[in-house]
């Protein structure tokens, strides 16, 4: 069982954008020395709650920083640009961190985003993520000129007279053949684990609001995905995504958490809001909720949040890896910093107290 980081983010729109971005940067470097295994830096064009809009060039920042934590895109959301796009620029950071970038990809389901790159509707976004990281694969792989037509888009050069230059060449990544690629899962039974087990790609279950009960079917997905394609599915490359608070009480956590002024609130208000409108509320509904549709945002983060003091943390981690299965990386979800202390403090208790314990019942277990 390893340790990561999973980092939207998410920010009250009032604080100051300079500011906030600066303490995500500490938390990265922070999980850096605290050997965190990697961080998912999420991208989102449109939304000043969550403000990063090209998360390479939020990442860039953090190269001479960190050491050995990898950094990754959490997602790249593929059908809001071209494939080329996102080809070149990938390769380019695989270059500049020597290796250490884990792509993530997705559809995307920020809802101005959605309306922005006019991919709502009837779009099939699966569809169009397949076609995209088709047109990337091959950018990589193949030899100019190109001549790639596909549903969405078009990947075309055919003036080769400079080609001796490297004219109509595309870098290529440092890692070979290619960074490992992951891929965003939220809703149950979803048809991006499928896809992920199909491909040989990394499942992150990153919906840190979904109930375990769904949280399952991802894997069970994924092992499908595998069985078509004549491969055995391996629970030691799935993360799954938690809120995770770690305090020296129990009581102390939980006031934390359930603060209406706080920002664990500010977080799961906007997320209320998000699930509302899709219709799925009762995915973050607490078991035997007696009405799911209308869950209020302190049961789901009650029923959600791994909070408490160390020991009681573990239990709840435990409990967690035994409903959905043996994952093999937890990604911590990270929330803003009101109070700088009690937020560090909560990550190196997790690193430094609970993780080896877990990582000890997860081998214990297998």
């Amino acid at each position: 069982m390893r340790l990561g980081l999973f980092m939207q983010p998410v920010h009250d729109p009032a604080r100051d954008l300079t500011q906030v971005l600066e303490e995500d940067r500490e938390t990265i470097i922070l999980a850096d020395r605290l050997g965190f295994e990697e961080c998912w830096i999420g991208e989102h064009a449109s939304a000043t709650v969550e403000p990063i809009t090209a998360p390479l060039v939020f990442l860039a920042t953090l190269l001479n920083e960190t050491r050995t934590i990898k950094l990754g895109t959490g997602v790249f959301c593929l059908p809001n640009q071209h494939p080329a796009q996102v080809a070149g620029q990938a390769a380019l950071f695989d270059h500049l961190s020597r290796g250490r970038f884990l792509m993530g990809i997705g559809t995307g389901s920020l809802s101005s985003d959605v309306e922005l790159f006019e991919v709502g509707g009837d779009t099939d976004r699966g569809a169009l993520v397949r076609e995209s990281i088709e047109h990337i694969l091959a950018i990589w792989q193949q030899e100019p000129p190109y001549d790639r037509a596909g549903e969405q888009w078009a990947v075309r050069i055919q003036d080769m007279d400079r080609s001796e230059f490297g004219v109509g060449h595309f870098i290529r990544p440092y890692q070979k053949p290619h960074p490992p690629i992951a891929i965003s899962i939220m809703s149950p039974g979803s048809g991006s684990a499928l896809m992920a087990g199909e491909n040989g790609w990394i499942p992150i279950s990153g919906a840190a609001f979904l109930q375990p009960r769904y949280t399952a079917s991802h894997w069970e997905r994924y092992a499908e995905g595998c069985e078509r394609a004549g491969r055995r599915p391996d629970p030691s490359i799935w993360r799954v995504s938690r809120s995770i608070v770690v305090a020296q009480s129990d009581e102390e956590a939980r006031d934390y958490v359930l603060d209406p002024d706080g920002p664990m609130a500010f977080w799961f208000r906007y997320f209320e809001s998000s699930i509302r409108a899709r219709g799925i509320a009762r995915f973050a509904a607490p078991d035997d909720h007696p009405d799911p549709d209308n869950v209020t945002w302190s049961e789901i983060a009650e029923s959600q949040v791994a909070f408490g003091s160390p020991g009681t943390v573990m239990d709840k981690l435990v409990a967690l890896r035994d409903r959905v299965g043996p994952f093999g990386v937890l990604t911590a979800m990270a929330h803003e910093w009101d109070d700088p202390v009690f937020c560090r403090r909560s990550m190196t208790m997790l690193a430094e107290e609970i993780m080896p314990r877990l990582a000890q019942h997860a081998r214990a277990a297998a």
